[in-house]
């Protein structure tokens, strides 16, 4: 397999999902063994860092990378779509500090790469082959991350947040299923009680129920609901049980799929593709982000 970039540039606009600010970006292409790097075009010097695990500083939501007060936010979805296309050159030039949320998918990025080319380049794609099994184990939220020695990339989620909406869901990655039609349009999903939160958190600021699903498990007080209809502009918004989004679901386990799909694009964080046979229970930024930098640790 070789080395691939995108063909040309490729210009998106947005808003971040957590700063509710307008933001944009230009994806570029880059010259073999370059591997991803974002610019903040924004800030004197436009500062260049590098997509790896060692300059991950928060997880809460997303995944945020910052080197010398410089600051990459929400880089997992189009992370993810670069896993999927067959991306591993790019240079992704910022203006704001936040990736756009765009439709809360990777999608639209995807998307934008089919419609523009991928550029086959010359050199031969490296992997990071594991040697030695890797565990990650987190007692309290009782997740577990395991990564076993094999030729391939296999990849078995499992979420369960003791939610009758959801129930327990699991899905299965190999190198034969298709990204773009089974992976890609999963949403980025949240309970309407963790919204409140987050809000007050100061997060958030720019979800809608365009570009997240919304699940409701239980009733909610009338202060709440009104702070939600000016939250989400929607003067007649009502709280029901179940997913608030008038679109509906993608998948009948779509949340799942999109943990798989921020796991494939945390991993990236490694520096290189992953080969090897991952089980996941219960993943998230946090632990999917120190499961790449035990990758990275092994590969040195």
């Amino acid at each position: 397999m070789k080395q691939k970039t995108v063909l040309s540039d490729i210009e998106i606009n947005g808003i971040g999902l957590h700063t509710g600010n307008k933001t944009a970006i230009r994806i570029c292409p880059a010259p073999e063994g370059y591997g991803i790097r974002f610019q903040r075009m924004d800030i004197p010097q436009q500062p260049v860092l590098e997509a790896v695990a060692d300059f991950v500083v928060t997880t809460n939501r997303s995944t945020v990378l910052s080197k010398d007060d410089v600051t990459v936010g929400t880089t997992e979805h189009l992370l993810s779509a670069f896993f999927g296309m067959g991306i591993d050159n790019v240079l992704v030039q910022m203006w704001g500090g936040e990736i756009p949320i765009l439709d809360g998918s990777a999608l639209p990025f995807a998307r934008f790469i089919k419609e523009t080319g991928v550029l086959t380049q010359q050199a031969e794609r490296e992997y990071i082959t594991i040697s030695e099994p890797i565990v990650f184990n987190e007692k309290k939220s009782g997740t577990v991350i395991e990564i076993h020695p094999s030729e391939k990339l296999t990849v078995e989620v499992t979420i369960d947040f003791n939610s009758r909406i959801l129930g327990k869901q699991a899905f299965s990655y190999n190198e034969e299923t298709d990204y773009y039609s089974e992976i890609a349009a999963s949403r980025t999903f949240v309970f309407l009680d963790e919204i409140l939160s987050l809000f007050k958190k100061g997060l958030v600021r720019g979800g809608d129920l365009e570009n997240a699903l919304v699940i409701s498990e239980k009733e909610i007080n009338p202060e709440d609901l009104q702070l939600l209809r000016q939250l989400y502009n929607k003067p007649q918004l009502n709280i029901h049980k179940g997913y608030l989004n008038d679109s509906g679901l993608r998948f009948p386990d779509e949340c799942a799929r999109h943990k798989t799909m921020d796991l494939l694009g945390d991993l990236m964080l490694a520096g290189k593709r992953v080969k090897g046979s991952i089980r996941a229970y219960k993943p998230g930024h946090a632990a999917n982000a120190a499961v790449a930098g035990l990758i990275r640790k092994q590969m040195k």
